[in-house]
């Protein structure tokens, strides 16, 4: 018998966050995180930072810009950013469509994030 099984956005736990942004769990373990993410045109995360997360994130498709403070950089499909711990970061969607991106977290990243306000 096997117990794999194939995950997906169809299948996986889907979660909301900002005004109109997807998340879908495709890996929901302590020492590590998979989430596939939505994010439409103009909308961001709040600047924050992990205590201990290390995340890398890469685009599935269209743009994205993760600034930080005082710069940004632009990711572009295929390409991808690892953040360390405690460097704030805002990912956002400065283009006209949708960006799609997988964000891993080693360990998982929900309880250790810090809102810079």
């Amino acid at each position: 018998m096997n117990l794999l099984k194939p995950i997906s956005i169809s299948n996986a736990e889907h979660y909301r966050w900002g005004e109109n942004c997807d998340g879908w769990h495709l890996v929901q373990q302590d020492k590590m995180s998979v989430i596939q993410e939505r994010v439409p045109p103009g909308c961001a995360e709040i600047m924050h930072y992990h205590e201990k997360s290390r995340q890398f994130f890469y685009i599935l498709q269209g743009e994205g810009t993760m600034a930080f403070e005082g710069e940004s950089i632009k990711l572009k499909h295929g390409e991808g950013l690892e953040i360390p711990p405690r460097l704030a970061h805002q990912f956002r969607n400065d283009s006209e469509e949708d960006v799609i991106f997988l964000v891993m977290s080693v360990p998982k990243s929900h309880g250790d994030r810090i809102d810079i306000k």
